[in-house]
């Protein structure tokens, strides 16, 4: 039975501290939170033990850790755990600065313990089904990705201002997606942003609705659209057009019921957020993680992102910042 300890007992944290709880070879030991009320919630919720960082790391019982605290605090727990040998998996970003983010893998690599990013829609069935069927050559060449992720709602402009912009919050998470379908970092990155949606994001000094389109030493495209507004629900689709075909996952909804009448047909409207849309990708991204931890995973770690393509989609936002600053091509 591997013991895992939570850090961050928000939203993230409370989704990591169900799945431990449906495993039955992994328990959560133990929570961290700088809220004590949240940690002692959420640890009772699950016979866990609230601690402080310190105590966590005092405890020789530990086998891994899982960090779901704020950004700011990642490299800390990454060093700290990295020092007491304990697998890890942190949730995206590894850090809003590179070098920090670099130094986070430094130190894993160092104490030779695996560092891996909490990119779960890596581990979404139709996703990976993409991935799968054109990174084995089943439909000729990539040549064109397109890739269209919409939020339902803008975040609060309080949110937004420590977020690290919509490049290395959100769509950070389809450049990740585009590094894992291409198996390559792209040559070129062309970014553009605006503010339609909230103009308190603006005032934040951010852009709520962004357009990147990557190139490839191979020729090949990636086109991502983003979008803090999205009236019809959490839009989610990916499409991998090839030289003999295209593999596509479009979005999900409750059901797969369409209504026909006279007057046409009616579908159900895409699920309402990432809780919803990814439940399973975080289960089986924590089965992945456990896999690893217990040595029985495959060369790929089971398609976990690991610290060093962190830092490669971190370079891709960053690229994006300074294309959409500048009007010109940047290189990553």
């Amino acid at each position: 039975m591997l013991n895992v300890c939570l850090f961050g007992a928000g939203r993230i944290g409370r989704i990591h501290a169900a799945n431990l709880a449906g495993r039955p070879d992994a328990r959560l030991a133990a929570v961290v939170d700088i809220n004590p009320q949240a940690a002692r919630s959420l640890a009772e919720a699950h016979g866990a033990a609230t601690r402080t960082v310190d105590e966590a790391f005092a405890d020789a019982t530990l086998d891994a850790v899982i960090i779901a605290s704020s950004t700011d605090t990642h490299h800390e727990l990454v060093s700290a755990a990295a020092d007491r040998g304990l697998a890890i998996l942190c949730e995206k970003p590894l850090d809003l600065d590179l070098e920090r983010a670099q130094a986070s893998v430094d130190v894993a690599a160092s104490a030779g313990v695996p560092l891996f990013l909490g990119f779960n829609r890596r581990f979404d069935p139709s996703f990976r089904r993409v991935h799968d069927t054109v990174r084995q050559g089943g439909l000729g060449k990539i040549e064109v990705i397109s890739i269209t992720s919409r939020d339902p709602a803008p975040p609060p402009a309080d949110y937004v201002a420590r977020s690290g912009g919509l490049f290395r919050d959100m769509m950070i998470h389809d450049l990740d997606m585009a590094l894992w379908m291409l198996g390559e970092l792209p040559t070129g990155v062309f970014a553009t942003g605006s503010c339609l949606v909230d103009p308190a994001i603006g005032e934040a000094g951010d852009v709520d609705t962004a357009t990147v389109v990557l190139t490839s030493a191979t020729g090949a495209q990636c086109q991502i659209t983003n979008s803090r507004r999205c009236a019809y629900g959490y839009d989610q689709r990916l499409e991998v057009f090839c030289a003999d075909g295209v593999a596509r996952a479009d979005n999900d909804s409750e059901t797969r019921t369409v209504l026909g009448t006279a007057g046409g047909f009616l579908s159900e409207p895409a699920l309402p957020f990432f809780l919803e849309r990814y439940e399973q990708a975080y289960r089986r991204q924590l089965g992945a993680f456990i896999d690893v931890v217990r040595g029985q995973s495959g060369a790929d770690h089971g398609g976990l992102a690991t610290g060093q393509e962190a830092l490669l989609s971190l370079r891709l936002a960053a690229a994006a910042e300074r294309s959409m600053a500048s009007g010109r091509i940047e290189s990553p």
